[in-house]
């Protein structure tokens, strides 16, 4: 049986001045699969991200997620996203619980359910003890689980991570790792990273984009066909920089 359709998006582009930094790029997401969006620096990763997720409107294209078309349908489509972008937007002067109930009910959790949102948000994050303490005294690493948390409190169907171990250390890396292996049992992920160990482990298919333009899409036990994941990547970029 297919798995359900969680996000669809068709012939997206985004400009900027002159330059086309997303070019014809379509993709589809479905239930309980990690997607790895790759690409080198300026590839329009991050771009494709916000526009995905609503941040940034594509200048052409269309995008639906959960069958809510993200351009007439706005809210309902927003509602079923959640995001990290590279930055989390984080009130470093709140205090963690504050901060994850004010995004809920930007996310219109019902006020019944703000508590038990809060609670599981913060168990899955790992953040049980971190409630009444200020965002901007946290470490990068649970600075980062909060970003996270502030993206799945609304448990939303589709969940967007740009970058989310970047900066982090071994111990820190592994713990976010196995939150994201434990949001694709739930939700659908999509996973930009640079850290192609981390594709490996844990996506499922892997999109390459170059200069704006999808080159690769297939999954990861085909990407390895052509050897480790850096080597294949790397034959893919170049072998399509060759062609170009």
């Amino acid at each position: 049986m297919t798995a359900l359709l969680t996000l669809s998006a068709r012939n997206l582009m985004r400009r900027h001045d002159d330059r086309l930094v997303v070019n014809d790029v379509s993709l589809e997401l479905r239930h309980g699969e990690v997607l790895g969006l790759l690409g080198h620096n300026g590839a329009g990763k991050s771009t494709t991200l916000q526009m995905l997720t609503g941040a940034l409107p594509p200048h052409s294209g269309q995008i639906e997620v959960c069958g809510f078309d993200l351009k007439q349908q706005p809210q309902q489509a927003k509602s079923c996203i959640g995001f990290l972008p590279e930055h989390p937007p984080l009130y470093r002067d709140m205090r963690v619980d504050d901060y994850l109930l004010y995004v809920a009910r930007l996310h219109r959790v019902p006020s019944g359910k703000l508590a038990a949102a809060l609670n599981q948000a913060k168990q899955r994050c790992g953040l049980h003890d971190c409630g009444k303490k200020l965002v901007g005294t946290l470490s990068k690493g649970y600075q980062q689980r909060v970003g996270i948390a502030q993206a799945i409190i609304h448990n939303p169907a589709v969940v967007v991570l740009d970058e989310p171990t970047v900066g982090l250390d071994p111990a820190q890396i592994r713990d976010i790792r196995a939150l994201i292996r434990e949001l694709g049992n739930s939700s659908s992920v999509i996973l930009s990273t640079h850290m192609l160990n981390e594709v490996e482990s844990l996506c499922d298919r892997v999109l390459i984009l170059k200069q704006g333009r999808l080159i690769y899409s297939g999954s990861s036990a085909e990407m390895l066909g052509n050897g480790n994941m850096e080597e294949a990547f790397m034959q893919i970029t170049e072998n399509k920089a060759a062609s170009a």
